[in-house]
């Protein structure tokens, strides 16, 4: 028997929300702009429209509604109540008591987690980790996001404070980051820290109308800046993925954002490089893949912490 539920993607841009079904149907799907920069209330208002056009959705074709699940930026508290911090691309938004303001307004359980943890989830059941149940995945855009998955449950770390991937060190001597720490993998390895890093050698300037689509178009092209620069990429980026490799031992590695959708050549040099860098006892059995979910997987996994108990 089917359920239902509704997945909310709250991102710096937009909130992306869907009804989706137990066996990962999206039924419903729309997005609103986030109003990030404006504060909390702006972004819990847009939150809540997306949330009334589910219930909408839902009410006229007679569909009943399990719950609503909410992948948002930042720490949220271990039982899934809470934004504590760490979204530095909402205003605000810290200490942010989410589940009870959406429950009260939308009548209907809710639950929130990392939206990392969220994509990773949604990728387990419905994406390019379907059946496995040890799973890296790793999100390269403007940072650096990551979940994990242990014998099929989402790993977070005490208090749901954990899986910061992008601030792991990858250079002891290494330029400042803006989490405070120093050689970060965020840092080095992200689509800005590609796009940065191709405007110094291309000299460009920061301020260049240039994105990571171009860098790779640039690279095709054999662009001398943008072969250095997506060459300095995958090696900081196959360390960081390799580390994950050592300590986790996992199935997959399911690599997202949108420079992973670049093609098979950019998974290719990730994995060449994390070969070089893992241990075989390690990795030996580690796939490397591509999220396949797309934009969809924020709200396929959110609706997934409803709808799969078991996570």
């Amino acid at each position: 028997m089917k359920r239902y539920a509704i997945g909310i993607d709250l991102g710096g841009t937009s909130v992306k929300y869907a009804v989706v079904a137990s066996s990962g149907e999206v039924l419903f799907n729309g997005q609103l702009p986030a109003f990030a920069q404006d504060g909390p209330e702006a972004v819990l208002e847009q939150l809540l429209s997306g949330i009334t056009a589910c219930r909408e959705y839902a009410a006229g074709e007679g569909l009943e509604l399990a719950g609503i699940g909410i992948g948002t930026p930042g720490v949220v508290s271990a039982d899934g109540r809470t934004v504590l911090g760490g979204a530095e691309n909402i205003a605000g938004w810290e200490n942010i008591p989410l589940a009870d303001r959406v429950e009260a307004a939308a009548v209907l359980p809710v639950v929130a987690s990392n939206d990392a943890n969220v994509m990773a989830l949604g990728e387990t059941l419905f994406g390019a980790a379907k059946g496995a149940t040890d799973v890296v995945f790793v999100t390269v855009g403007t940072g650096i996001g990551c979940g994990l998955l242990i014998d099929g449950r989402l790993y977070r770390g005490y208090r749901n404070s954990g899986m910061e991937m992008g601030h792991i060190t990858v250079r002891s001597d290494g330029e400042a980051c803006a989490c405070g720490g120093v050689g970060c993998l965020e840092h080095y390895a992200s689509t800005s820290a590609l796009v940065r890093r191709f405007c110094e050698l291309s000299g460009n300037g920061k301020d260049a109308d240039v994105d990571g689509k171009d860098v790779v178009f640039f690279y095709k092209e054999g662009n001398p800046a943008a072969v250095e620069a997506m060459e300095e990429h995958w090696n900081y980026l196959s360390h960081g993925i390799a580390s994950m490799v050592n300590l986790f031992a996992p199935q997959r590695v399911v690599v997202g954002g949108g420079i992973s959708e670049a093609g098979e050549f950019y998974l290719e040099k990730l994995r060449e490089g994390v070969r070089r860098q893992a241990m075989e006892v390690c990795g030996g059995d580690t796939e490397i893949v591509a999220a396949v979910l797309g934009n969809r997987a924020g709200c396929l996994g959110a609706a997934g912490l409803v709808l799969d108990k078991t996570r």
